[in-house]
C-alpha cells in the first residue's frame, strides 16, 4: 500500500469499516487499481442476529504485520537523545528540514481534515517545535486560543520569536503525559512528533483524553519505507509507522470516524518507497467525554533514570547519520523530478 504510485500528493482517504462478525472487526483490505485511487473491499463476514451482535464484545482484528518489538534499535527513539538532537537541529530546522519534508502546501493540506473552521476553537499543538505547524493553525484559529507544547526548549525558543504566535500559550511538556485535564480542547494537532514517542499508543490515548466530546484529533507523521536502504535508516533512526498502525492506534484509543489522508512533496510524484517524514494526516473524533476506554500500564521510558554515556553517544551519532540520509532523500527526489519528463514515474 505504502508503495502505491499516486499522482502528486493525492488526497486519498482510508476508512475503516465496522463489520460485526463472530471473529470481531476486520480492516478493509486495500488494493491498488490504476494509480490514483484505492479500492476498499470489506472482509467477508458471517450473518449474526442483531441481539447477538449487541451482546458481544467486539475486539478489533487488524490485517497488519506484527508490531515492532520494543528492543528494535531505534537509536534516537529515546527522549534524551531527541532533546540534544534538537538542541542543534533547532538552529537550522526551518531552513533545512521543512523545505524538503514539510512545506507550507503540505501543511495546509494535512490540516484540512482537522476542520479548523472557527476562530474561537481551542487547539493544542503537541510537539509544536518551532511553530511551523502552528502558523498554519493560526490562519484559522485565534492565536490566544492555541497552546504549543514541546519537550525541547530550543525549538520553543524559535516559536516564541514568530510574531503571529506571540499570543499563543507556549509550554514545555511530554506528549505521552499531557499537563492538561480531560475534556480541555476542541482540536488536538501533532505534526512530526510521533516519530520520537517510545509508546505511540499512549500518546494517541492522551490525545483522546484532553479533547472535549466531539473534538477532533489530527496527527501528521511519517510512513514506513519499502525501499531496503531507506527502511534500514528509518529503523535505526526513529518510528516510521505503517498506515494500518495509525488507524489501529486511533481506534484502540476510542476514536471514531478514523480517516487517513496521504500527503507528500509535489516533486515526489506520489513516490512513497523511501518513506516520508511527513507522509500522512490521520484524524479521529472523540465520541464520549472523559478518559480513553483503553487502559495502559507504566510508561515505556523513564527520562529520570540515568543513561549509559556510551549507549547515549552511539545512539546519538547513528541517529544523526540516519537523519542525514533523510535530508539527502528529498534532494535526490527533487533532482529526479527536474530530469525525468513529466508524466513518467520516478
Amino acid at each position: 500500500m505504502a508503495s502505491a504510485m499516486l499522482n502528486g500528493a493525492e488526497n486519498l482517504t482510508l476508512v475503516r469499516a465496522i463489520a460485526p462478525n463472530p471473529k470481531g472487526l476486520g480492516f478493509l483490505r486495500s488494493d491498488i487499481h490504476g494509480k490514483n485511487f484505492i479500492n476498499l473491499t470489506p472482509i467477508p463476514r458471517a450473518k449474526v442476529s442483531i441481539r447477538a451482535a449487541r451482546n458481544r464484545t467486539l475486539v478489533p482484528k487488524c490485517s497488519i504485520s506484527a508490531p515492532r518489538p520494543a528492543s528494535q534499535p531505534r537509536f534516537i527513539q529515546h527522549k534524551k537523545e531527541a532533546f540534544w538532537f534538537y538542541r542543534f537541529l533547532s538552529i537550522v530546522y526551518d531552513h533545512v528540514i521543512n523545505p524538503g519534508h514539510w512545506t507550507e502546501d503540505m501543511r495546509d493540506d494535512a490540516l484540512e481534515p482537522a476542520e479548523l473552521n472557527n476562530r474561537s476553537l481551542t487547539v493544542v499543538d503537541v510537539g509544536g517545535g518551532t511553530g511551523f505547524t502552528t502558523l498554519g493553525i493560526v490562519k484559522h484559529v485565534d492565536a490566544k486560543n492555541v497552546t504549543i507544547l514541546d519537550q525541547s526548549p530550543h525549538q520553543l525558543a524559535k516559536a516564541r520569536q514568530k510574531e503571529p504566535l506571540k499570543e499563543c500559550k507556549i509550554i514545555e511538556g511530554d506528549a505521552e503525559d499531557l499537563p492538561f485535564p480531560a475534556d480541555t480542547f476542541d482540536r488536538y494537532v501533532s505534526a512530526g512528533s510521533i516519530e520520537y514517542w517510545p509508546d505511540p499508543q499512549r500518546g494517541i490515548t492522551e490525545a483522546y483524553r484532553v479533547l472535549r466530546l466531539g473534538g477532533k484529533a489530527c496527527l501528521i507523521g511519517p510512513v514506513y519505507p519499502t525501499f531496503w536502504l531507506s527502511r534500514f535508516f528509518a529503523d535505526v533512526w526513529m518510528l516510521f509507522p505503517k498506515e494500518e498502525e495509525y488507524i489501529e492506534w486511533f481506534e484502540k484509543a476510542g476514536f471514531k470516524n478514523v480517516q487517513l489522508k496521504r500527503i507528500g512533496p509535489k516533486w515526489y510524484r506520489g513516490v512513497r518507497r523511501h518513506g516520508l517524514i511527513m507522509g500522512c494526516s490521520v484524524t479521529g473524533v472523540k465520541p464520549y467525554s472523559g478518559e480513553s476506554p483503553l487502559q495502559l500500564g507504566p510508561k515505556a521510558e523513564d527520562v529520570s533514570k540515568p543513561v549509559n554515556p556510551l549507549v547515549f553517544l552511539s545512539r546519538f551519532i547513528l541517529g544523526a547519520m540516519a537523519a542525514t540520509y533523510y535530508v539527502l532523500v528529498p534532494i535526490y527526489m527533487w533532482l529526479k523530478d527536474q530530469i525525468v519528463p513529466k508524466g513518467q514515474p520516478i
